[in-house]
């Protein structure tokens, strides 16, 4: 099929073309549009046009478009899943979790409301908070999610009377420009409108001077650039950005009980996942115990093509990714012991063995910088005020987990942890209504929840003064 941008609701051919690389074989399986920045303004200027009719709309209209788009998905699920899988590389029952999680967030977010929130009332006045959409959203979005981390953003800025410009990330368009095919004929026109770009469009939409608000999810280091690029015209900023997430065994723990969740949370979609496991700690005395297990389970898990049946870890999704955590493993493998894994398998594609290594020195550069694959280093400690403090001794702060046998003791160690998320016993469980969002260099601003719904109003305080009857 043909893969089209999104622009005032017609489906548009791009000024140019873009190939799309299947990460398992490393090799082109599509094409898709591909804007230019004159296309990229009609798109904004679409939405800014249909922004004050969508707003003006009663919710429940908004909310009947939504949950019409969410069933068009489900209707068309499985080729969504396939394609996820084609072009971002994950097996199939993690694609599958990723769409039915998307169609269930067009109708958790397209039911929510933002009413008139009565703040105070006294005889003498009268303070409300009223929320009223902002206006034109960007909304960019990352490679290894991109179909929920869109809805995310999309879903509750719809449902509120927004207007979007959504920019996929160019390794990953087409399940966002299938989307938009669904959108063109549900939707009214300018109101959802996708640009695919070769990152070169980014600064121009960040930019913009009619857009209002950029949502973005993605690396610090690129987030850093869009707050630069938005400063000019002081734009509201949503930043979802990297984390480095340590994993804290404590030494109550169950060695055997513990570890198949923690190497989960290190290898979910190939360790691509912001919130992922990112570094482990285990008491010294339990080290040789937990890495065995780990080896175990590195060596039994099935690396494969997503659309095999039985694979459990994907592809790395491009190159640049590959070869950026090969690096790391080389650069680990000179500092520490390798526990399994430790080289890319000798296949076509993006493939890297299930990666654990030990021993390695707090300044490695897999435990100071974000991998983002399928590899994570195993950290001995010896008190726990030691761990704390090695554990936040980071830039970021976007998640972590604490692995306990006594959840009380997880929730104190919890409240030490300086991030945006902390799990016990349990990792990557994000319910709808529940805000998420980094601390220090891991994001501003929250998304999901009640919260993270606000993000995409500016709030009004009205105060009324009762005034004396006339005599």
């Amino acid at each position: 099929m043909a893969y089209k941008l999104l622009i005032d609701g017609q489906l548009t051919e791009g000024a140019a073309t873009l190939d799309v690389i299947d990460p398992a074989t490393g090799r082109v399986f599509e094409t898709c549009a591909r804007a230019d920045e004159a296309q990229l303004d009609a798109a904004v200027a679409a939405a800014k046009a249909a922004f004050p009719i969508w707003a003006a709309r009663p919710h429940a209209e908004r909310r009947a478009c939504l949950e019409k788009l969410a069933d068009a998905m489900e209707a068309r699920q499985e080729e969504f899943c396939n394609l996820l899988t084609r072009e971002q590389g994950k097996p199939t029952p993690q694609a599958q979790f990723e769409i039915g999680g998307s169609i269930a967030a067009l109708r958790y977010f397209g039911a929510q409301e933002l009413p008139l929130e009565m703040i105070r009332e006294t005889a003498a006045e009268k303070i409300l908070e009223q929320r009223t959409p902002l206006g034109v959203i960007a909304a960019i979005t990352p490679w290894n999610f991109p179909v929920i981390l869109l809805m995310l953003k999309l879903a509750p800025a719809l449902a509120i009377g927004n207007t979007m410009v959504a920019k996929p990330a160019p390794s990953t368009p087409l399940t966002t420009a299938l989307l938009g095919e669904l959108a063109a004929d549900i939707l009214p026109p300018g109101v959802l409108n996708i640009i695919i770009d070769a990152n070169d469009l980014g600064a121009a939409l960040t930019n913009h001077a009619d857009v209002d608000k950029v949502s973005f999810t993605g690396s610090t280091a690129t987030g850093k650039r869009v707050m630069a690029s938005a400063a000019g015209t002081l734009k509201r900023l949503t930043l979802e950005l990297g984390g480095n997430d340590a994993a804290i065994i404590l030494d109550d723990a169950d060695v055997k009980a513990v570890a198949r969740p923690v190497f989960d949370a290190a290898m979910i979609n190939a360790g691509q996942v912001c919130l992922a496991v990112k570094r482990v700690y285990a008491p010294r005395a339990m080290m040789d115990d937990l890495c065995a297990e780990f080896a175990r389970l590195g060596a039994a898990a099935v690396v494969d093509d997503g659309l095999n049946q039985g694979a459990q870890v994907g592809p790395l999704q491009n190159r640049q990714q590959y070869e950026k955590v090969l690096e790391l493993i080389d650069d680990a493998k000179m500092q520490g012991t390798v526990v399994v894994g430790g080289e890319r398998l000798g296949r076509e594609g993006y493939f890297i063995a299930p990666t654990v290594i030990r021993d390695l020195p707090e300044d490695a550069r897999l435990v100071r910088e974000e991998q983002f694959g399928p590899v994570f280093p195993v950290l001995a400690y010896d008190s726990l005020d030691e761990v704390i403090d090695r554990a936040n001794d980071s830039e970021f702060g976007l998640g972590g987990t604490i692995w306990t046998s006594n959840p009380e003791r997880g929730l104190e160690v919890a409240m030490r942890i300086q991030s945006g998320t902390v799990w016990v016993n349990k990792h990557l469980d994000m319910p709808f209504d529940i805000p998420f969002g980094g601390a220090k260099q891991s994001g501003i601003g929250r998304e999901q929840g009640l919260d993270g719904m606000k993000e995409f109003t500016q709030a009004k305080i009205i105060n009324v003064a009762r005034l004396p009857l006339p005599a």
